[in-house]
């Protein structure tokens, strides 16, 4: 054996290397029939396929310029990460986007903007921002709920992201007063860290499923019962990553905590059909939503991307005719999300935003349904430009799903469906999760809500009003592109935002149904201890 070790020992470095360069070149040719390129090209084609599988990092950072990629651009992404990092997010020598490219948005500030003075809360509290209207009050719900911000975390179940990122949203949330969508996977302990939840739930009923699959209203009103910081409900009709697609929870995923989380079984695939087994048609939905609303005492509202429109208008009569339905509707962006889907469903499927929004909102005006309706956009609507087109068109709060896994380190990998999200984001995989320090991710994305809060105050203040609620059509203009001519909203879309109630925002801060445990004082002195330390960013 010392001989043949010794003989191994002779062989010089370089002949180890041609040794090995001979056995994948003769796997290659001889045993290789799948690829085509390592084939014809033994040994070289490999770094065809290195050089494709880090493609997207080189053109992410190498690549690339500020403005070029999607879903969001190396600008957008440092806005966010600037903001939730408390840093400088200003930019200096200018714009450096195409100002003339078709739907860029123009906000027309006032000549004289709006004044805060010593005894506005906004002296004290430059990021106090809550919604203008009630959930549930127009239809006297038990608990009504007034969100405490404009800006929320939209629906991510843990399954889809980890337990770490949503603990470190809950939390951010929490200092933040912002409330937490469970997402349709259930409400989890991580859920469970201090904010006001919305909880969420779709097709497969997970977290109020039933033995047989079907929706649970026992289970229902034993979950709202023991979980007071539920302070709404949101049925999930569709979603813009998928609509009308189901979904499966393969039995490999299911583990002990998701399976007691969701009442699903272990060792069993679980699927999430693309229609509702809980009720059937438009009457049925407005049934089902008043049930759940009489029997737990919260506000209740639907979730959808919007594609066809004869259904909305028929649910919109109804309502107008029963007076009941749902309290609040969170419109989904055809864009797609979080949620991974086929491309010809994120990509084909349902409207954007934008379009979506004004044509719903049209049909719920011409049934004087609007002001008794909470309307929340969601689709990438995270940076105050975009907020003050979305308020414009009626939007009375926003959720944020995509600009929230940034704001605690998510760096668009794009491998959120794969399971191997190298920031711990979008996997359950235990090492990659256990980068995420939770206590300073939460810290991040709290400043990440209130610097969105205080840039959209200010912008809204340019314009000459207090709240983002009092932002009309006429406020906001974007450019036709083709034409290289601007219009207002209202001369785009064909229809004016109905005026929203408000008197000040002293008002809404001594609202009794304020959520996010807000609290006046405490803010204040929390504010002033910020300026002294140089972190409130001006």
């Amino acid at each position: 054996m010392d001989a043949f070790f010794h003989f191994l020992g002779l062989i010089p470095w370089w002949l180890y290397i041609i040794i090995v360069l001979a056995l994948i070149a003769i796997r290659d040719i001889f045993f290789n029939k799948k690829h085509i390129i390592t084939h014809n090209f033994p040994i070289v084609g490999h770094f065809r396929y290195a050089l494709e599988s880090i493609g997207p990092e080189l053109r992410q950072y190498i690549v690339a310029n500020n403005r070029e990629e999607l879903p969001f651009n190396r600008i957008e992404r440092g806005w966010i990460y600037a903001s939730a990092k408390n840093e400088n997010n200003y930019e200096g020598f200018g714009t450096d986007r195409d100002i003339f490219e078709n739907n860029y948005i123009f906000v027309n500030n006032a000549l004289l903007p709006y004044k805060v003075t010593e005894d506005h809360p906004n002296y004290k509290d430059p990021y106090f921002l809550p919604c203008a209207k009630i959930i549930g009050a127009s239809k006297n719900r038990a608990r009504p709920f007034r969100p405490s911000s404009v800006i929320n975390v939209s629906a991510m179940s843990f399954g889809s992201l980890s337990a770490r990122a949503i603990e470190s949203m809950n939390k951010g949330c929490n200092l933040a007063h912002a409330y937490h969508n469970t997402g349709e996977g259930g409400l989890s302990p991580y859920h469970k860290t201090g904010a006001d939840v919305v909880f969420h739930f779709g097709t497969g009923y997970f977290g109020v499923r039933d033995g047989k699959g079907g929706f649970s209203m026992e289970k229902m009103i034993a979950l709202v019962k023991d979980n007071p910081q539920i302070r709404a409900i949101e049925v999930k009709l569709s979603q813009g990553a998928k609509p009308g697609k189901g979904g499966v929870l393969p039995a490999a995923k299911i583990t002990e905590e998701i399976s007691e989380i969701r009442h699903v079984p272990l060792g069993k695939d679980v699927l999430s059909p693309p229609t509702h087994s809980a009720f059937e048609g438009v009457e049925g939905l407005i049934n089902f939503v008043e049930d759940i609303a009489t029997a737990t005492g919260l506000p209740v509202g639907i979730k959808a991307a919007i594609g066809k429109l004869d259904q909305w208008k028929e649910l919109a009569t109804l309502m107008k005719t029963t007076g009941k339905g749902p309290d609040f509707i969170t419109v989904d962006g055809g864009e797609g999300g979080t949620g991974a889907a086929p491309p010809s469903f994120a990509d084909h499927v349902a409207l954007p935003w934008m379009f979506g929004f004004s044509e719903l909102y049209r049909i719920f005006d011409e049934q004087e349904l609007c002001d008794q309706i909470v309307f929340i956009g969601s689709g990438k609507l995270g940076f105050p430009a975009q907020a003050a087109k979305a308020f414009s068109l009626g939007v009375d709060c926003i959720n944020v799903a995509r600009e929230a896994m940034l704001a605690i380190g998510c760096i668009q990998a794009k491998a959120c469906h794969n399971n191997t999200c190298p920031t711990g984001v979008a996997t359950q995989n235990k090492w990659l999760q256990r980068g995420i320090n939770i206590e300073d991710k939460a810290v991040r994305t709290h400043f990440y809500f209130k610097n969105f809060r205080k840039e959209f105050l200010e912008m809204t203040h340019a314009c000459g009003y207090e709240h983002p609620c009092q932002l009309t059509m006429d406020d906001v203009e974007v450019s036709l592109g083709d034409k290289n001519l601007i219009q207002p909203l209202a001369a785009s879309f064909g229809y004016h935002k109905v005026k929203v109630p408000f008197t000040s925002m002293k008002d809404l801060q001594e609202c009794p149904h304020l959520g996010g445990h807000y609290k006046t004082k405490k803010e204040a002195k929390n504010v002033k201890k910020a300026k002294q330390k140089e972190e409130v960013r001006y």
